[in-house]
């Protein structure tokens, strides 16, 4: 049993954000059927990420497929079919399966679904219980709701560039996008709340509803204790917050220090994330400076936060005397939050991450032991799904077909051979 088992959801979305949120709903024992663009002479089909390479998934051969890791790490256990939206048979084939669905996702811009017919208002009439979810940069309201929205820009427009990167008064200063998209993975996530809670509402009262999810939206709420700073105090007096490198706007000490160099002189940091008075007087023990905890002007976190100029250098000294295995044993033993800044090669290589099933090895059709990243969800009684690997174009294109709309090879066959699937 799944979590999610007898969930049927019509994937229209292409990229990341939408992607994202169908392949947690997957996990969680949806049927995802993602529907994708035929290949032809002008377009290789399918989702853009599946050429989003290198690096691709190396099949038998030893040589590279058509699929990109990128395309790989965001469409697991899902089936793919192909279908032309741009024509009226495809529109036809995707509205009888949208009378068998109960979500519904897309993320084409906005104006684009109703010319194809496959607007929520269109759908509700064919299926009134429907979840239509949709994912764009802007919405469906507003004045740039017409605008093509990336990730990228969207990190810009929405503040987080403004706050990602080193102080602009320090070398290697300015604006700093973050290394994943996380505008399109954060969307994603709370598209996948959204959809749930509309399938809860659907389940009593029968009635489906619209989900309008926007980038920009979700990257100004993710602002977090940033826009809550400016919009309580920040706005009224005029200080707008800016880049801090790795420290915290309203912890101190939380941030990255510099220790002891290697053996062979290459420079060592570690994070130290003092959060509470009662971890920095643990921490101020540790590092030999017990007094430190009762100074008037560290003692309190907001008294450090207000100190933080005094109190950082004095750290910075503290902290360069000890090495980086030296520090983490001595602050975790001492129960204060530490941690070492690793690179993925030791990510995947960490005995806690291996331990919790992080990383699992799938059977695809081109390759066998494909090791991708996992689900993070730890369900007890419903455990996530490990079943189907992120599918081939259209690979399902007939079983789904006959599933959801019982098709016969007759009619598939008729319908491939018009170039509709």
């Amino acid at each position: 049993m799944n979590s999610l088992d007898g969930i049927r959801i019509l994937d229209c979305s292409r990229v990341l954000a939408g992607p994202w949120s169908t392949q947690t709903l997957a996990d969680l024992g949806a049927d995802v059927v993602k529907v994708e663009r035929p290949s032809g002479p002008h377009h290789p089909g399918g989702d853009d990420t599946r050429g989003w390479g290198p690096p691709f998934l190396q099949g038998r051969d030893g040589a590279d497929t058509a699929e990109a890791a990128y395309y790989l790490g965001a469409n697991r256990n899902k089936r793919s079919i192909t279908c032309d939206l741009s024509v009226s048979a495809g529109q036809q084939l995707i509205r009888a399966m949208a009378a068998k669905a109960d979500v519904f996702v897309e993320n084409y811009k906005v104006g684009d679904m109703a010319r194809y017919g496959l607007d929520y208002e269109t759908l509700r009439q064919i299926n009134p219980r429907l979840v239509y979810c949709s994912i764009t940069g802007f919405g469906q309201t507003g004045p740039y709701r017409e605008r093509a929205g990336y990730d990228y820009a969207i990190q810009g427009m929405g503040g987080l560039m403004s706050i990602t990167g080193e102080r602009d008064d320090l070398p290697g200063g300015g604006p700093q996008k973050v290394g994943v998209a996380v505008a399109d993975l954060f969307t994603g996530m709370y598209a996948t709340v959204a959809i749930l809670a509309a399938l809860r509402h659907a389940e009593r009262t029968g009635e489906g509803q619209h989900i309008d999810m926007a980038l920009l939206d979700t990257q100004v709420a993710m602002l977090a204790n940033l826009g809550a700073n400016y919009l309580v105090r920040g706005r009224a007096e005029g200080k707008v917050p800016g880049r801090a490198g790795n420290a915290h706007a309203n912890i101190v000490p939380y941030q990255v220090f510099e220790v002891l160099p290697d053996a062979h002189g290459h420079a060592q940091h570690i994070i130290l994330a003092v959060g509470n008075d009662g971890q920095f007087a643990k921490f101020c023990e540790v590092a030999g400076c017990p007094s430190m905890a009762k100074d008037p002007r560290f003692a309190r976190n907001a008294d450090r936060v207000r100190n933080r100029q005094v109190l950082v250098p004095m750290l910075e000294d503290i902290m360069r005397q000890r090495s980086k295995a030296d520090w983490l044993a001595a602050l975790e033993a001492a129960k204060v939050p530490c941690g070492p800044i690793n690179n993925l090669a030791e990510v995947f290589a960490d005995p806690h991450v291996l331990a919790r099933g992080m990383v699992h090895a799938w059977s695809h059709p081109l390759a066998d032991g494909v090791d991708l990243v996992s689900s993070p969800m730890k369900l007890s009684a419903t455990p996530v799904r490990t079943d189907l690997p992120p599918p081939l174009l259209g690979q399902h294109t007939g079983e789904v077909l006959s599933d959801w709309l019982g098709m016969n090879e007759t009619e598939l066959g008729d319908l491939q051979r018009r170039g509709i699937v």
